[in-house]
């Protein structure tokens, strides 16, 4: 396993870097498609969320890998290398792997134990099959890290450690009052209707406002969200869905106003909130979720608004305290990629043993052949049994050695051991890198990267 991951967080970099490395899908796409063009990575990965970018690979050279990828992500998230550089963080094999771990439990979010993440791993994930840049390795890998994450999620209480960034605003927004009493008989604005914002909109209907208005560019989704919101069995809440041209005439209406679009403009100028000012008398909220900001941050400077943002959001969280559930979910991360990593090494010496079992199958096979050559009086039951007594031979000389090889394999250093089975019985490369890709084309999933 030569796995790597190049990324920048918000525990590695300002919020003002964060906001312009933002990738949207189609540059998500680009970059996933030239880190396969790029020589030394065989898979790619990437998981960008609000506060987060970071590529996946499978790479041949470390060294080499960190270099190309590193200019990849600067270079597809329009911030220059050198400025991008002292922001990087860079995590190899075991740490690389302990790292997502740890990201699928919500150990490393801005709001500790927050689970919106599951959602955009399995986001990242399905892209990688999509465009087939994901292989075995980072199949694996993304798939084990939603179990391990769902895993923290139900056995231990990391939940109570944090919540949602769009819970974790709103608290904000309410100054230490009760959030459920606080958003009680307010009409809210959502700007946006992706996944965020779709999350920002259930939560504002369970905390009891009296209404949610759902501005969106694309019309449908906006539709959709608003029949989610108000479908037979849900809150009851009155939802209804604008254009954007409309924001001007519904932003003095809202007392709390919730932003997440992927725009990468302003949305919500200064002059814009001024104005609404001017038509209303009682304070207006604002929740900004988006990265690069849907809102200028010079709003705060008004009076009658209270003004949340990401960066906010960051200093805020820094001072939440800790659960003690989240040292039972560092063990369960530890745990888990130990378990990942010997499982790893153990399934580098299959087609090493699958190969050697074929070797010796195919030795069986001619020296059965030869025999019935030179006695060719044998009825077909004597051969029957001449022939299950050699392959019996055989497989028990060859038992202990294979399951002792894979168990070793398992451990730390022991790839060198099906380097030694290959040494030791003289066994073709190329049959051992067919046995691989017949492996390969037999394990469940829609997206393969080169092998």
């Amino acid at each position: 396993m030569s796995l790597l991951v190049v990324g920048v967080s918000h525990r590695s970099a300002p919020v003002s870097v964060l906001e312009r490395a933002s990738l949207a899908t189609d540059t998500q796409i680009k970059l996933l498609q030239d880190s396969l063009a790029a020589e030394p990575a065989t898979e790619a990965a990437v998981l960008a969320t609000c506060n987060r970018i970071e590529l996946y690979a499978d790479v041949d050279k470390f060294h080499a890998g960190v270099a190309e990828l590193s200019t990849l992500l600067a270079r597809h998230s329009g911030v220059g290398l050198e400025e991008l550089t002292p922001y990087l963080y860079v995590h190899y094999e075991d740490r690389a792997v302990h790292h997502l771990f740890s990201v699928a439990c919500g150990l490393d979010s801005m709001v500790v134990g927050e689970g919106q993440i599951l959602g955009q791993i399995k986001d990242a994930l399905a892209l990688g099959q999509e465009l087939h840049t994901a292989g075995r390795l980072l199949n694996d890998l993304f798939q084990q890290a939603l179990r391990v994450g769902k895993r923290a999620h139900s056995e231990t209480g990391i939940d109570r450690a944090g919540q949602s960034l769009v819970t974790f605003g709103l608290e904000q927004l309410a100054a230490g009052a009760a959030v459920d009493a606080w958003a009680k008989k307010k009409r809210a604005l959502v700007i946006g209707a992706g996944s965020m914002s779709s999350l920002a909109a259930a939560t504002l209907a369970r905390l009891g406002v009296d209404e949610i208005v759902i501005a969106n560019r694309t019309a449908a989704r906006a539709d959709r969200l608003v029949q989610i919101l108000t479908e037979p069995g849900s809150t009851g809440v009155l939802a209804r869905a604008v254009d954007m041209t409309a924001l001007a005439d519904e932003l003095p209406r809202a007392d709390v106003v919730v932003s997440c679009t992927g725009a990468t403009g302003l949305v919500l100028t200064y002059g814009a909130v001024e104005t609404a000012l001017h038509r209303r008398t009682t304070q207006l909220a604002l929740l900004d979720l988006a990265m690069p900001r849907d809102i200028d941050a010079a709003v705060h400077r008004l009076g009658g608004v209270r003004f949340v943002d990401i960066e906010s959001l960051a200093e805020a969280s820094a001072d939440a305290p800790m659960a003690a559930d989240v040292d039972q979910v560092r063990t369960i991360v530890s745990d888990e990629v130990a378990a990942f990593g010997a499982a790893q090494r153990a399934a580098h010496i299959t087609p090493t043993v699958v190969a050697l079992r074929a070797m010796a199958a195919d030795v069986v096979s001619s020296e059965v052949a030869r025999l019935e050559g030179r006695l060719p009086g044998l009825d077909d039951k004597q051969r029957a049994e001449i022939t299950r007594t050699v392959r019996r031979v055989v497989d028990k000389l060859l038992h202990a050695p294979t399951v002792r090889v894979k168990q070793l394999a398992g451990e730390p250093g022991g790839a060198g051991y099906a380097d030694a089975l290959r040494e030791l019985f003289d066994l073709d490369p190329q049959t051992v890198a067919a046995v691989s890709r017949a492996d390969l084309n037999d394990t469940d999933g829609v997206g393969r990267g080169r092998v």
